[in-house]
């Protein structure tokens, strides 16, 4: 009879037991954002463990977001920061290998549908931060043609900025999280594409057309321009050589 092999079990640290213990408190509602914790003397006895061991399992939480802590004061319950979530997200988006298709399948999806709701939901305040990142987009690409000086990632930064404006302008907080580990792997393919094909006036003028739709609170008109600017996206790709269906490279990506 084929016998298998398991590797053995290892046990988690105590500190870790302590951040799961919390943690499920957390996501089961018990603890609320805001809540204090227990003191950490409380905490040890309850667990059944030392309070060095129940500050290291707070501390993890800290790491996470979970929890945050204000000078001396009792750690509270919080709301971790959605770039945390994000950097979180796009790691395990790598691990998984996943294809430049398939993240620009999510993402013909996602941009689109953000630039509709936004149309909707914009104030007057969005419009003036987008209309300031394409001005600065702008002068970039004026450097960029007088050969001055000009570091790509200052670029891709303005691009990256115009969609999280948009996203946060469209209101819907399970968007703008889905939204932005996506963005984040997109990063390294801007920083090659922009510079082999010279696609910065494309861009720009991708943007102005869907800031127009916006101001213009056309729904439609925002979702096609934003659908016409990934499609964009995906050919500049296809054109510097890449191949769509290889796994991203983690190590290019800088999240190894």
């Amino acid at each position: 009879m084929q016998t298998r092999d398991f590797p053995r079990l290892e046990r988690a640290p105590a500190y870790r037991l302590v951040y799961d213990a919390i943690e499920k408190q957390i996501f089961a509602g018990t603890l609320k954002v805001g809540d204090p914790l227990p003191a950490e003397t409380l905490l040890a006895e309850q667990f059944g463990v030392n309070r060095s061991t129940v500050r290291e399992g707070i501390r993890l939480l800290e790491q996470s977001g979970l929890v945050e802590r204000e000078g001396a004061k009792r750690p509270r319950i919080a709301i971790p920061h959605y770039l945390e979530l994000a950097s979180s997200a796009s790691r395990a988006l790598i691990l998984a290998t996943i294809t430049f298709r398939e993240l620009w399948e999510a993402s013909s999806l996602v941009e689109p549908m953000m630039a509709e709701i936004a149309a909707r939901n914009i104030t007057d305040a969005d419009l003036k931060r987008l209309a300031a990142n394409i001005a600065e987009m702008e002068e970039a690409i004026r450097l960029i043609e007088a050969k001055e000086i000009f570091d790509i990632d200052d670029f891709v930064g303005l691009d990256r900025e115009f969609h999280e404006i948009l996203a946060q302008a469209s209101g819907n907080r399970v968007l703008i999280l889905s939204h932005e580990p996506i963005t984040k792997l997109f990063i390294p393919a801007g920083r090659i594409i922009l510079p082999r094909l010279q696609t910065y006036r494309r861009v720009l003028d991708a943007h102005r057309f869907i800031h127009e739709r916006l101001a213009d609170r056309d729904s439609d008109g925002a979702r096609t321009w934003m659908r016409r600017h990934m499609n964009d996206f995906r050919k500049g790709y296809e054109l510097t050589g890449f191949d769509l269906d290889l796994p991203l490279d983690a190590a290019r990506l800088g999240l190894a």
